[in-house]
């Protein structure tokens, strides 16, 4: 964990890897806890893949909003694996221990990873955006081309934005303080841990935050205040209710992801806070990327319908007529 160095002729404690805390001193519970996150983590896994596969299978589901949904799909798989296997692991075997190198290289993937989801919920409420208030001009404004290269671009920024925060972050030093209050590793909690000179890395990633966040979320809020606007013009009841269920689902993920989010980068970093902090950390780290699928689906009838017709041809495979 640590190891001596001389430095200008004294004795430095160089820290080599770091001690995740987790939820504290909950060893009796290690057990439980397994099953909890191993269940958690098979059911975001297999939720997120099914919806991939279902959009990939079905004809019906090619279009602009059902290539955004498998993309955050895919991306939320990724997303929570930065972060469970390693938690899974500590419940078994106890060690709570991560390099330093291991933990800086957690924050980059899970870092890139929550950027490049910014930019893919921005460009998935343009999308509702562009269907409700300009329909007539969607098929051109949303073309197969276009839609690509949104993705492209949400995945791009962000790993280029965090491998820049992840280079500053690796030229830190870090001595004596070795204990992370939290389950995984994240950009603040490191800093704040580095015996150097941190006031390049914080403005770094000041700004970084400001590009990753402040306009994506813009786009987010601007979208939705039009398409609301929009529906709310709609004269009939059936109408508006049709038109505000095909965005609603995206719209109430949003605020959870956004919502969180905000709770946990906004509020001060105090002791008071800190708890409160780990609450909501867990919520758009874990329970989110797992509540996702369900949202679409439970939300959705044309996913609906697509996952019964699928069901259904898997039974009739297995237990033909």
């Amino acid at each position: 964990m640590q190891g001596e160095e001389n430095s200008e002729g004294q004795n430095r404690t160089a820290v080599t890897s770091f001690i995740l805390q987790g939820f504290g001193n909950v060893e009796d519970l290690n057990v439980l806890l397994f099953l909890l996150f191993l269940a958690i983590y098979l059911v975001t896994l297999s939720g997120n893949v099914l919806i991939v596969v279902l959009v990939m299978a079905e004809q019906h589901l090619h279009t602009p909003m059902y290539f955004f949904l498998a993309n955050l799909s895919f991306l939320e798989s990724c997303y929570t694996s930065t972060i469970l296997p390693r938690m899974l692991a500590s419940f078994v075997t106890g060690d709570k221990t991560i390099s330093v190198l291991g933990c800086i290289l957690q924050m980059h993937f899970f870092s890139t990873l929550g950027a490049a989801e910014c930019y893919l919920l921005a460009a998935m409420s343009y999308d509702r955006y562009v269907a409700i208030c300009k329909p007539l001009h969607y098929a051109t404004l949303m073309n197969e081309k276009v839609c690509v290269l949104l993705v492209a671009l949400s995945w791009m920024v962000g790993l280029l934005l965090i491998t820049i925060l992840t280079c500053l972050l690796s030229q830190l030093k870090f001595c004596n303080q070795y204990i992370i209050n939290c389950f995984f590793c994240d950009f603040t909690p490191i800093v704040q841990l580095s015996c150097s000179d941190t006031q390049v890395v914080e403005i770094a990633g000041l700004v970084t935050s400001s590009i990753g966040i402040l306009p994506t979320f813009l786009i987010t809020v601007t979208s939705y205040a039009f398409i609301i606007t929009a529906i709310l013009k709609i004269p009939s009841s059936t109408g508006r209710q049709k038109a505000f269920s095909t965005c609603s689902s995206h719209l109430t993920v949003v605020s959870i992801f956004y919502g969180s989010l905000m709770v946990v980068y906004v509020f001060p970093t105090t002791e008071k806070f800190k708890d409160l902090n780990k609450v909501f950390s867990f919520l758009y780290t874990v329970l989110t990327p797992m509540a996702n699928p369900f949202i679409y689906s439970l939300r959705n009838k044309e996913v609906r319908n697509s996952l019964r017709k699928s069901i259904i041809s898997v039974m009739g495979f297995f237990w033909p007529t």
